[in-house]
C-alpha cells in the first residue's frame, strides 16, 4: 500500500499517555503519522484538533489517559481519549461572537467540528473513569 492510498480494510491505534503536559504534543503527531500512513491525509487537521482537545485530560487529571483512533470503513474516523477522571465532561456551549476564551472552548470545538461525539463511564480494575469520543465520517 502506497502512503496516500486508502486501505478499506479496519484498524485501530491505542495510545497510552502519561501525566505530562509532553503527550499531548507527542499524541498529536502520532495521529498525524498514522493517518498519512493510512492516506487520510485530508483529516489530519481537523483531527489533530479534535485529538488535541479529547487528549487535554491529562492537562486536567492527576492519573494517566489514553488515546485511540479507530477506522471503519467505508469512512467513518473515531477518535477517543480516556482518562481516570470520572466526571463527565463539560457540555458544548455555543461560541459568542469575538470570544476567544483559554479553557473551557474543548467540548465547544468537538461539537463544532465532528460529526458526532458523547461519552460514556468506565471502571476497569477497579479505577473510574470515563472515555470522550467523536467521529469524522469521510464522504
Amino acid at each position: 500500500m502506497r502512503p496516500h492510498e486508502v486501505k478499506n480494510e479496519p484498524w485501530e491505534y491505542s495510545l497510552y499517555i502519561p501525566n505530562d503536559l509532553r503527550a499531548v504534543t507527542v499524541s498529536r503527531r502520532t495521529l498525524r503519522l498514522v493517518l498519512t500512513m493510512h492516506g487520510l491525509t485530508r483529516l489530519v487537521d481537523v483531527a489533530e484538533l479534535l485529538a488535541t482537545e479529547l487528549s487535554n485530560a491529562v492537562r486536567h487529571t492527576k492519573g494517566p489517559a489514553a488515546l485511540r483512533i479507530r477506522w471503519s470503513p467505508p469512512g467513518t474516523l473515531r477518535i477517543g481519549a480516556w482518562d481516570a477522571e470520572p466526571e463527565p465532561p463539560e457540555p458544548p456551549a455555543a461560541f459568542a461572537r469575538g470570544e476567544e476564551l483559554e479553557e473551557g472552548r474543548g467540548p465547544a470545538l468537538v461539537r463544532a467540528c465532528a460529526d458526532v461525539w458523547g461519552w460514556h463511564p468506565l471502571a476497569r480494575r477497579g479505577n473510574r473513569g470515563k472515555y470522550v469520543w467523536c467521529e469524522l465520517t469521510v464522504a
